[in-house]
């Protein structure tokens, strides 16, 4: 029984069904209405907007299977490993497509409403929920060319019949922006002889035909099926590329944004807990505009963090991640906000750099990370050429090189890591950052796959002895990333609603501060990013320094003596800043 219904949200529904079907929006807003409930959701009151996210709030994003053993399925070890390791560290877990499927490591989906019988079950996801949030991907773009759906597409059963787009292979698609080199249109046979369908990004990832609102109650059904076990967020993947229309380069499109700003609305009708955070690969200007005015996703990716940060460790300059960032602006607050990570299971995207960085620094870029054993995966323009979309490489290796001579790579890697947990938003870490894994190059040789070089699978023990090596660099990124997380949780100054100034505080470091939502912490945040020593002594745009006669580090558990003259960092060093005025 759904106690808080909200007629005014019912409202904005049936506006928004009708700008998408037209006249049969009354007939499915009276569908709609009879299916909320079904699963025991909505009997939540309507979450404050300060209640969505705190300085508490991180999330860790990782494969079902990522720790595997013998004695139980994935996801209870995957649970054991979370609840012995990672509580006080981790609130949320993303567990990336755990369903049934057939290729592109789960986001090609078979079965939306099961779970991978290879992983466990629905009560295994439940188990781990018992101990975190859970964060599950709803792969809306496309499903795979072996789901039961496709099946009935290709011998014309209802509805499934009519949830593929077709098309001419003659039609001009030249305006469509691609993020692959493969082939837009795949040939595939019917019960009525041979057919084009549409393929974004592989023929076995077959797109979904939106326009037909048969597909959309389908998705709301899978929506509640995931919140009922236990789904506090939601991620839309790859849902810039949902709409289609032939003449148009089919990203963003108006009605694209509506089906989000609608997948809001139905969230906070049936389940107003949960968040609704967009993953597009897109240029800066592009990925923000899911923010919607408030309206549509609470999250959305930082995609221009992780090349920019990268970029600038690699050049030892923070020149054009500075310049970035102090333009960023931010949601409203309590209304949205940046999900910040540095490294996923798809790679460092590049697109997002475009308008961010001169080609001579693009090019310099990519030259680093091939040097550090990267893969460069490319997409098809327009007119035919091809240019970077993703680097395939894991964010420790591309930072601490193949051979790491100096001994700085593991710093510098961290030094990373504290600034994307310094950054206003909610921090994400892939289970590789926190256990600093290497290029999985055996993998991409078994696969033949670029990004499974940052896939790796870990038997559990195998993992244990490497974190418990006192002399391996993983155990010791991995205490250190922990106690990094851990700390942060005491210092309300990183709720991702407090106030963020980036301070100009030389080419060689990268500086911000963090104040509380009430205003009554603040704390420096300073990075070196060369590999030499630097020394911050008031920096413009803030008189913090000049202020506090001492500062506490937060990462360190030092105190620092009369800031006023300056305060020196090591290679790579990150410092978090509290001042203690005396």
């Amino acid at each position: 029984m759904i106690k808080y219904i909200d007629q005014a949200i019912f409202t904005r529904i049936k506006r928004r069904l009708y700008y998408l079907y037209g006249d049969q929006a009354d007939q499915l807003t009276e569908r709609l209405y009879y299916m909320v409930g079904r699963y025991g959701v909505g009997t939540n009151p309507p979450l404050k907007p300060e209640h969505r996210w705190t300085e508490n709030d991180v999330f860790l994003i990782t494969y079902a299977d990522m720790v595997q053993s013998q004695q139980s399925t994935p996801l209870a070890t995957l649970k054991r490993f979370a609840t012995e390791h990672l509580k006080g560290a981790i609130s949320t877990v993303h567990i990336l497509p755990f369903y049934p499927w057939s290729s592109d490591d789960g986001f090609s989906v078979i079965d939306y409403r099961e779970v991978k019988e290879d992983y466990g079950d629905w009560k295994d996801v439940e188990n781990l929920g018992d101990e975190f949030k859970l964060m599950f991907d709803l792969v809306c773009n496309h499903c795979s060319s072996q789901s039961p759906w496709f099946r009935d597409f290709l011998i014309g059963i209802s509805p499934a019949s009519e949830y593929f787009v077709e098309m001419d292979p003659e039609t001009d698609l030249s305006a469509v922006v691609r993020p692959r080199t493969s082939p837009l249109l795949t040939k595939t046979t019917t019960r009525d002889g041979d057919a084009y369908v549409w393929t974004t990004f592989s023929a076995d990832q077959v797109d979904l035909n939106w326009k037909n609102p048969d597909l959309l109650f389908e998705f709301l059904d899978i929506l509640m099926v995931y919140i009922s076990h236990g789904a506090t967020t939601v991620r839309l993947d790859a849902c810039a590329f949902m709409w289609k229309e032939v003449g148009t380069d089919c990203l963003h499109l108006p009605q694209t944004h509506e089906i989000i700003k609608l997948m809001r609305d139905f969230c906070e009708l049936v389940a107003p807990e949960v968040l609704i955070i967009t993953e597009t690969n897109v240029p800066h200007d592009e990925n923000v505009s899911y923010f919607g005015r408030n309206d549509e996703a609470h999250m959305v990716y930082n995609f221009s963090l992780p090349p920019l940060l990268l970029h600038a460790l690699l050049t030892n300059s923070s020149k054009y991640l500075t310049k970035w960032a102090k333009k960023l602006e931010f949601p409203d607050p309590g209304e949205g906000t940046f999900f910040n990570f540095t490294a996923s299971h798809d790679g460092v995207g590049v697109r997002p750099l475009q308008g961010l960085l001169p080609q001579k620094e693009f090019d310099k870029l990519i030259h680093s990370v091939e040097q550090s054993g990267a893969h460069v995966s490319k997409r098809t323009l327009p007119d035919g050429s091809q240019s970077p979309y993703e680097l395939n490489i894991t964010y420790f290796s591309a930072l601490s090189g193949r051979h790491d001579s100096d001994g700085t790579g593991a710093a510098r890697f961290l030094c990373s890591q504290a600034v994307a947990l310094a950054f206003k938003g909610v921090p994400a870490v892939y289970f590789h950052s926190l256990v600093a894994t290497p290029n999985y190059h055996e993998g991409v040789e078994q696969t033949g796959a670029p990004r499974t070089i940052n896939r790796r699978k870990y038997d559990e023990q195998e993992l244990m002895d490497l974190l418990g090596d006192k002399s391996r660099k993983q155990g010791k990124v991995f205490r250190k990333y922990l106690q990094m997380l851990r700390r942060r949780t005491n210092y309300p100054a990183f709720h991702p609603d407090g106030d963020q100034k980036i301070i100009d505080a030389g080419p060689n470091l990268f500086a911000l501060e963090r104040t509380s939502p009430r205003k009554n912490q603040t704390v420096f945040c300073v990075f070196n990013f060369s590999d030499e020593e630097q020394t911050v002594v008031n920096p413009k745009d803030t008189e913090l320094l000049k202020k506090a006669k001492k500062f506490y580090d937060i990462l360190s558990g030092k105190t620092h003596s009369d800031g006023s003259r300056g305060i020196k960092l090591a290679p790579y060093q990150a410092m978090w800043l509290v001042p203690r005025v005396e």
